[in-house]
């Protein structure tokens, strides 16, 4: 039986239990997170801040909306509307719901984003889950569901991405990243060019999990040197480059709606009995 259980608090999912085994990251040691949403930016702006429309704003790492406090509309449901604090950070009327369902031992994250203002919203959007996971054992792997040929790999420098990606067989072989204790020691692992719509989480003996990151561009895995998680990371867009001019409209994969149209995103994750 799948339980989860939620927090008004960046609308996050802070618990995933199957038959009482937990397998999210406990938000303690290392980190003092769960799975946050980042928006409306992924990653770190250059020098923190962006140029929209002519004017210079200022955002920490992976946006606001994942220290803010949702209103709860339902079950594990919540809505952040735009406010005078959002609006001095980032100039758009929104409304962003998040919401998890359930199914079986599958969980689906569900982003619905409205524009509420008179003009075209451009915006980032992310997912961050961490799943327990003693990754620095050298037990544990990321299989792809395809053949990735042709994937791109980026990394960070001072948390922008590089220029030019890496060589794939660095990360990738036999169509797998085999992780161990020196994985992330350079950060996070970007893949772009994905073929695949689904990632798992294995041992050699075992499948621990099953990650739909289906529509979402990128996806980037990470963690912290020792510690006891790894993060899959499903993202629309990514951190600002190193030689970026900072002008948010130049972002690459922005997403855009127009005034009071919206914009869907899922991904879902199936755990597995071990």
């Amino acid at each position: 039986m799948l339980e989860i259980e939620t927090s008004e608090k960046g609308a996050e999912l802070i618990s995933v239990k199957l038959n009482n085994i937990e397998k999210l990251h406990d938000g303690k040691t290392f980190w003092n997170r769960h799975s946050p949403v980042l928006f409306p930016i992924v990653g770190k702006l250059k020098e923190g801040k962006t140029t929209i429309d002519g004017k210079i704003y200022e955002m920490g790492q992976h946006g606001f909306a994942r220290d803010m406090n949702f209103e709860k509309i339902g079950d594990n449901s919540y809505v952040l509307k735009s406010n005078e604090e959002t609006l001095k950070k980032f100039p758009f009327e929104f409304e962003l719901y998040i919401s998890y369902e359930v199914k079986k031992n599958t969980v689906y994250t569900k982003y619905k984003v409205v524009n509420k203002s008179n003009k075209l919203m451009i915006f980032g959007l992310g997912g961050h889950p961490a799943f327990a996971c003693e990754y620095s054992s050298g037990k544990y792997r990321l299989e792809f569901e395809d053949v990735e040929d042709e994937v791109e790999i980026y990394t960070l420098k001072d948390g922008l991405i590089k220029e030019k990606p890496e060589k794939t067989n660095k990360y990738i072989r036999e169509n797998r990243i085999f992780l161990d204790k020196n994985t992330f020691d350079n950060d996070s692992i970007i893949m772009k060019k994905l073929k695949s719509n689904r990632i798992y989480l294995k041992t050699e003996t075992k499948t621990i999990l099953s990650f739909n990151f289906k529509e979402f561009p990128y996806l980037a895995v990470w963690s912290k040197p020792g510690a006891p998680f790894v993060c899959i990371e499903p993202w629309f867009n990514t951190a600002d480059c190193v030689n970026s001019n900072g002008n948010f409209e130049e972002k690459e994969n922005l997403i855009e709606i127009k005034p009071n149209q919206k914009f869907k995103a899922e991904f879902s994750v199936e755990f597995f009995e071990n």
